[in-house]
């Protein structure tokens, strides 16, 4: 394996790659990643919310059954693995997009996927919020939909913003797992060359530009929640 790694066969291989396939690759790797991710934060968010909020005494109290439908069908959903989810949401696909197959149409499983996902996450960072600002909020006369919009998703900034920095680089490694049937991206390539061709130095080369953009996205989102962690600035003062 070694041996053909660094052979001037796969040298000119990697060469070639490297010029034509992967940077349309990289571009259809953050296409995927920030659409997808964008479409699960609006559908995860208000789940989320509501999911923090719709407890008996909450801010927001949801019916029972509601609420345990939301939790039983977020439960479900997370703990259905990735590559088990796409070949499910493949009739869901062909009817919003037309087909199963191409780098739009793994949209629709990756945000199948993530907006459990951002949902959990987003509950979690609502429930940090001292409930004594949320009390005070409600003493003031602020209305259910004032509190969530001017109390809750605001002082859980810095936490909502560190949390969608994990999914985002979560939907990034489904992202490459999406080759498999047939999307685009660093995947495909890693997994075209990879693992039908056993053209390792082309996989590496795509793991490696995988790991960049993983890095790239997590600190922007560490620089993004830092910058809204009004805590800081006072300590800062």
């Amino acid at each position: 394996m070694f041996s053909k790694l660094f052979s001037e066969e796969s040298m000119e291989l990697i060469l070639d790659v490297l010029k034509n396939e992967i940077p349309f690759a990289i571009w259809e790797t953050i296409y995927i990643t920030v659409l997808s991710t964008a479409l699960a934060v609006v559908i995860g968010l208000p789940v989320g919310v509501l999911l923090a909020t719709g407890e008996k005494n909450g801010v927001l109290p949801l019916p029972r059954w509601l609420l345990q439908t939301l939790n039983v069908v977020v439960n479900i959903l997370r703990s259905v693995p990735f590559l088990l989810l796409m070949v499910m949401v493949f009739p869901l696909s062909r009817l919003i997009l037309g087909t199963t197959v191409g780098t739009t149409a793994t949209i629709v499983p990756l945000v199948v996927a993530a907006f459990p996902f951002v949902a959990r996450l987003v509950e979690s960072s609502l429930r940090e919020v001292n409930p004594n600002i949320i009390e005070a909020a409600q003493s003031m006369g602020a209305s259910p939909f004032q509190i969530i919009c001017k109390v809750l998703i605001v002082e859980s900034m810095p936490s909502l913003i560190s949390n969608l920095t994990i999914a985002i680089t979560t939907i990034l490694s489904y992202s490459a797992m999406s080759g498999i049937i047939g999307g685009g991206g660093l995947g495909k390539i890693a997994i075209n060359y990879g693992y039908y061709r056993y053209q390792y130095g082309v996989m590496l080369i795509a793991v490696i530009l995988l790991v960049i953009i993983v890095q790239i996205f997590q600190s922007v989102g560490t620089w993004l929640s830092v910058k809204c962690d009004k805590r800081l600035k006072a300590a800062k003062k």
